[in-house]
């Protein structure tokens, strides 16, 4: 991936190989059975530079598998990689160890990431750096077995992509773990990340997969770096995804013959970058475009969903550039991975539904005066829906209102609360709650209003779930209500003259 920040740049594996079955030995661990990935994944890309925890951000994205980058050695002719190239943080237990062992207990997993922008350029991507085929699979097997994972990705971009020794030592470095997988019992796959036109793979990234083959190297996934086209062109990102998946499918099929086109689908991988990529505004993947990408991944049962990175998803710069931390676009925070989310071991378009928030939740006023809050609406999962808001709980002497009184999941409206010097001081509970096809969904504002010279009902509030029997009185929008027999769940206010409720007035 194209990074924004460098990287920081020795445990020498030691590897022989094995006379009679050619395995690389690493002595590191054994060959245990990982869990296998689902058919059908979602990991977005995780930046391991930033210092913070792949378990956290996991958890509070609702991302169960990510993607760790990178892995490569320090310097240019070393065969250890490190991560982000850093001897401060090597391939052990002690470095996210405790991490990845959380997000595996959630029923998720890791897909650690060797080579990247960075590495690529540099030299030190791990095939690049060294020689030594046998060491370069005994690295392999290190992070395998030290992270008790099932899926290596390799992301080779720019130079790694014409070094052509270092293309086929990897490829022969990862045909020897693929044998001591196998020789062991255990699942491994291995994924190739790679640029790519808006209709497929470049000259070099077919040779690559060329390679492979001769080889005999097993290649589990391809996955598309569907952004940075850089041809000074406006693009659909949705539509470009597809047409470049297209094309890897029809390039796949000529170096797997004896595959079906459903197999060769499953081989798909496509890596997005939310909002604004590097190239500028004119490549920018929307929300609009990841909800048309997933349902197209859906259709076409390809295997892996991603982004770069995690901790872009979120609207912190937008109307700026591609940054680490933020996507440049008007979003809410993890909007793209709470839409790719259900791809995971997913094989139907999710049920359309949607969140409600406010911001701030709670304020307080002077009697006379107003109180502002945004009703934030987001698509939590299939495509967007028409949401009626409506608020409710205004105490006497608050007018309560919205602009607009709809809108479509994603948008906004702006809650009012404006007081009168009559109304009771006091801390009230507003409910403001969305209301689409798919049902309903509520948030809650806590309203303090001083000074006001009105009284407070002394009745009990009205409470739906309880009940009621003839002469218990409650309190229900700043008026007295007096049951004149047994009910529940009647609101007050909406049986009519006639009705159970008698209105005995304003507190």
């Amino acid at each position: 991936m194209r990074l924004m920040r460098s990287f920081r740049a020795t445990l020498t594996a030691a590897a022989t190989a094995a006379a009679a079955v050619g395995l690389a030995v690493t002595g590191t661990g054994t060959a245990q059975a990982a869990t296998p990935l689902p058919n059908h994944v979602f990991a977005p890309y995780f930046e391991a530079w930033t210092g913070e925890s792949p378990a956290a951000l996991a958890a509070q994205s609702g991302a169960k598998h990510l993607t760790m980058a990178f892995l490569q050695t320090a310097s240019q002719g070393s065969c250890t990689p490190y991560w982000n190239g850093d001897t401060g943080m090597p391939v052990a237990s002690s470095t996210f160890g405790s991490d990845i062992r959380t997000i595996q207990g959630n029923g998720g997993d890791v897909i650690p990431s060797f080579g990247g922008y960075t590495a690529d350029t540099t030299g030190t991507e791990l095939a690049d750096s060294c020689t030594d085929v046998s060491q370069i699979a005994a690295a392999y097997e290190k992070v395998i077995t030290t992270y008790d994972i099932s899926r290596l990705d390799m992301d080779v971009e720019v130079d790694s992509l014409n070094n052509t020794a270092g293309i086929d030592r990897r490829n022969k470095a990862i045909k020897m773990v693929e044998d001591w997988a196998a020789a062991n019992g255990r699942t491994v796959q291995f994924s190739y990340t790679l640029p790519t036109t808006t209709h497929g793979l470049g000259d070099t990234g077919e040779a690559l997969l060329r390679n492979a083959v001769s080889n005999g190297t097993r290649v589990d996934v391809v996955n598309l770096m569907t952004f940075d086209y850089y041809d000074n062109q406006p693009h659909d990102m949705a539509q470009d995804t597809e047409t470049a998946a297209q094309g890897l499918v029809d390039t796949l099929a000529g170096l797997y013959p004896d595959k079906s086109t459903a197999q060769l689908w499953s081989m798909v991988g496509v890596t997005e970058m939310p909002g604004v990529d590097d190239f500028g505004k004119a490549e920018t993947f929307s929300l609009a475009n990841a909800k048309t990408v997933y349902d197209w991944a859906v259709a076409k049962g390809i295997n892996t969903l991603s982004f770069w990175a995690l901790q872009r998803d979120n609207g912190g710069c937008a109307g700026g550039a591609a940054a680490d931390n933020c996507s440049g676009i008007e979003q809410n925070t993890w909007d793209f991975s709470h839409t790719f989310e259900p791809f995971t071991g997913g094989t139907t378009t999710p049920a359309n539904d949607f969140s409600v928030a406010l911001s701030p939740s709670s304020g307080t006023v002077t009697a006379g005066k107003s109180a502002t809050a945004t009703v934030k609406t987001a698509v939590t999962s299939g495509k967007a829906q028409s949401v009626k808001l409506g608020v409710s709980g205004a105490p006497q002497g608050v007018t309560a209102s919205l602009s607009p009184s709809s809108v479509t999941a994603g948008g906004s409206s702006t809650l009012t609360l404006a007081t009168t010097s009559a109304t009771p001081s006091g801390t009230y509970t507003v409910t403001v709650t969305g209301a689409g096809d798919s049902g309903s969904h509520s948030a809650t504002y806590s309203l303090t209003v001083t000074g006001g010279t009105g009284n407070q009902c002394t009745a009990a509030p009205w409470d739906k779930s309880k009940i009621y029997t003839g002469g218990q009185q409650v309190s229900h929008n700043g008026h007295t209500w007096k049951a004149k027999w047994w009910t529940t769940g009647e609101e007050p206010g909406t049986t009519g003259e006639w009705g159970v409720w008698q209105d005995l007035g304003p507190c």
